[in-house]
């Protein structure tokens, strides 16, 4: 199995959470993994976007080419559409929170980039902010997408549990158990939606 996953968002939203997470789970599986970061700027706001694969055989390199990637993970919908062009045309999932983080001075009329994202045939679009929320840590909205992307990680659910509880282990036990419940609350969305 491959996986070629692109992440994007903005800087505090938690990608490199996500990646840590994914990446734990799969040397979990004996996977081989490759990861590269791209931060446009050093504080919060800026765009952030990691190529990350993973293989059960080697990985020559750690970038994706246009139009290779299964999956965009994206915290942010504006900066899902940034990288569509990764996205692989034939089989690529695109898996998107709906919530804005509105960092320009001129961000697009929201409908406008739904309506982007909508015209994909394999997308998730959740409202990750709500869900997560739900599980009791507004700051749990990457946790909930990285939920509702798991079913197209090819990775055993209960790895990416393993993982979190690893991650966020010198944090208290709700923390953890909030991002447990975020994970679930993601994949059930995924589950009832795909």
């Amino acid at each position: 199995m491959k996986k070629d996953i692109i992440l994007a968002g903005v800087g505090g939203q938690g990608i490199i959470s996500i990646a840590s997470v994914i990446g734990y789970a799969a040397l979990q599986e004996k996977m081989f993994l490759k990861q590269s970061e791209v931060h446009g700027m050093s504080v919060r706001g800026g765009d952030v976007m990691s190529n990350l694969r993973i293989s059960h055989h080697e990985i020559a390199s750690d970038l994706i080419p246009f139009g290779q990637a299964d999956l965009i993970i994206s915290v942010e919908p504006l900066e899902s559409l940034r990288y569509l062009e990764y996205l692989s045309p034939d089989t690529g999932w695109l898996v998107t929170n709906l919530t804005p983080f509105n960092n320009m001075q001129h961000y697009p009329d929201i409908e406008k980039v739904m309506a982007e994202i909508n015209k994909l045939p394999r997308h998730v679009a959740l409202d990750a902010d709500k869900l997560a929320k739900e599980a009791g840590s507004a700051k749990s909205a990457n946790i909930v997408i990285l939920g509702a992307a798991s079913p197209f990680l090819g990775l055993p659910f209960e790895k990416f549990e393993d993982a979190i509880r690893f991650i966020f282990r010198s944090k208290e036990k709700s923390v953890i158990e909030k991002n447990l419940e975020a994970l679930k609350l993601g994949r059930d969305f995924a589950d009832k939606n795909i």
